[in-house]
């Protein structure tokens, strides 16, 4: 006779498999609104009215609503004129578009480029590569020219990734005290939200984002003000151009985007520009280092198979590439967060 743990299995299973459909729940809920709309109301709404101010049928709004309710993103209150649906503080700070700590554009780049990807993914693993030429039509060997093959895509990748900083940025960049690098690089700092919370952890500092010419134009553009005077801008494509000489270089979520020789090719080049006594912090999500976890790690290791020609690595991992480079006293912190912290110094 089987332990009672045996029969927790089929409901893991099931769990496992609804997790498709709990996130497009999520997405959707997202994508239609219906989370900014009971914010800006200011009071519960009925799911008719969600559906009428919407678009919807209320039919497949009342049904959303109730699995936003099961899954916790929605509050509901049974009334004489029948259920009115509420946010909750966890809808209200991270799925609306205004709060500042929103994840609305990480969401819509999930539904809308990394779920088409992840459709592919048995093919990914057959073959070892990207799934942009499936999914898109265009070359897997340009993952970048994939994310960014419209001005929308960029625009939504990049407020995205200023979502992810805009709750995990403090943490990576509290982890070591930064304090003695004055002159940063950001490389690939893409939306400048991590430069921007770097200026304002250490205020005597200034960092300049290294990026490609129409990242840094959208950056300016759209995301970092003109009077933000500690952060400056370099367009380039750093794999080709040179880099310049700078106290401390920030690599976050780079070098799992690329296998370990074009690391090593990257970090090289960061190692003869840095300054002596300067350094180089990476922010990438850390495997333990059996690689029994964190299960975030390894489905985002998955991701990158499916969208990069990288990995997620181990911080020993992480420290050869840096020791091949010639960075040497090197330290490792787990922030307990998404993403942790990784400085080599030279």
């Amino acid at each position: 006779m089987g332990s009672t743990e045996d029969l927790d299995y089929p409901q893991i299973i099931v769990q496992y498999s609804n997790g498709f459909l709990i996130s497009k729940v999520m997405f959707t809920a997202c994508e239609l609104g219906v989370f900014d709309l009971l914010l800006e109301s200011g009071k519960p709404l009925s799911s008719d009215a969600i559906a009428a101010h919407l678009g919807a049928s209320t039919m497949g709004m009342e049904r959303l609503l109730d699995a936003c309710v099961g899954l916790k993103l929605l509050a509901v209150e049974m009334t004489q004129e029948g259920a009115l649906y509420r946010n909750t503080e966890i809808s209200s700070i991270y799925l609306t578009k205004s709060s500042p700590k929103s994840q609305y554009h990480i969401m819509m780049y999930y539904s809308n480029t990394v779920y088409l990807c992840w459709q592919y993914l048995a093919d990914a693993v057959r073959e070892g590569r990207n799934q942009y030429e499936r999914a898109f039509g265009i070359s897997s060997k340009d993952p970048f020219g994939a994310m960014y093959r419209s001005d929308e895509e960029m625009l939504k990748f990049m407020a995205g990734q200023n979502s992810v900083w805009s709750i995990c940025g403090r943490d990576v960049l509290a982890a070591f005290d930064l304090s003695p690098f004055t002159q940063i690089y950001d490389l690939g700092g893409g939306g400048g939200a991590l430069a921007r919370e770097y200026v304002s952890l250490y205020p005597n500092s200034t960092v300049t984002i290294y990026d490609l010419p129409k990242v840094v134009q959208v950056a300016k553009e759209q995301f970092v003000p003109p009077e933000e005077h500690q952060i400056a801008f370099h367009e380039g494509d750093f794999f080709i151009d040179a880099i310049p000489e700078a106290e401390l270089y920030i690599l976050s979520k780079i070098l799992h985007d690329w296998d370990d020789d074009k690391c090593k090719q990257l970090l090289a080049k960061v190692y003869k520009a840095c300054k002596p006594g300067g350094g180089v912090l990476l922010v990438e999500s850390l495997l333990n280092e059996d690689k029994s976890g964190p299960v975030e790690t390894q489905l985002y290791s998955m991701n990158m198979l499916v969208q990069t020609e990288g990995k997620e690595r181990t911080a020993a991992e992480y420290s050869k590439l840096l020791e091949a480079a010639g960075f040497g006293v090197i330290q490792v912190r787990k922030t307990g967060k998404l993403y942790d912290a990784v400085l080599g110094r030279k």
